[in-house]
């Protein structure tokens, strides 16, 4: 049966292998088609991203270490058929030993020109799911704390002691991709 967390609430993951989901609704009529963007940000003790290989979005399917491989954009927005509007399959026996921190943000594309915000975003929640036997071990659903925000860490998995835990973020900011990539990455990304 799986954990339904609360922000905060951390708990162990106890697999190697696991699809990060994550889903959203759009409300309807709000003008422009909603493109919200999953990535995975891959941060060493640093606090930092050692290469850009190690963010993955839509752009960087797969990580250097072949440990986070992202399936794909949905630019639609729109209400996912099977639940989850993206998704990261992650494999934690591959990560990278310097890395130690895996963070999971969804922000939305465009949100200042077409005047989009999470205040216009209903059901958002981040699950981990078990790819041995595709059943769902938990989810965090992120409520109506969010409004004017237009990016959110939603969950992040980090290392301690060798094993690898997960914690509902649910952290709200007003700012876009760049804002996450300039704070966890002193180089230049390569679109």
């Amino acid at each position: 049966m799986a954990i339904n967390l609360q922000k905060g609430q951390k708990i162990d993951i106890g697999l190697s292998k696991i699809t990060v989901g994550l889903g959203w609704d759009p409300n309807e009529g709000t003008g422009y088609d909603f493109d919200l963007d999953a990535s995975a940000f891959m941060i060493n003790s640093s606090r930092l991203i050692p290469e850009e290989e190690y963010f993955v979005f839509y752009g960087n399917t797969d990580s250097p270490d072949q440990a986070l491989h992202h399936t794909g954009d949905d630019p639609t927005g729109g209400n996912s058929a099977d639940g989850d509007d993206e998704s990261i399959q992650v494999d934690l026996s591959k990560v990278d030993p310097q890395i130690q921190e895996i963070l999971f943000v969804v922000t939305i594309h465009e949100a200042i020109s077409r005047k989009q915000n999470y205040g216009q975003v209903r059901n958002s929640y981040i699950r981990i799911v078990d790819d041995s036997n595709g059943q769902e071990v938990a989810k965090y659903e992120l409520g109506e704390d969010f409004s004017i925000e237009t990016g959110v860490e939603f969950g992040r998995l980090y290392k301690r002691e060798g094993k690898w835990k997960f914690e509902a973020s649910g952290i709200g900011y007003r700012e876009d991709l760049s804002f996450f990539l300039s704070k966890y990455f002193k180089g230049q990304i390569i679109k």
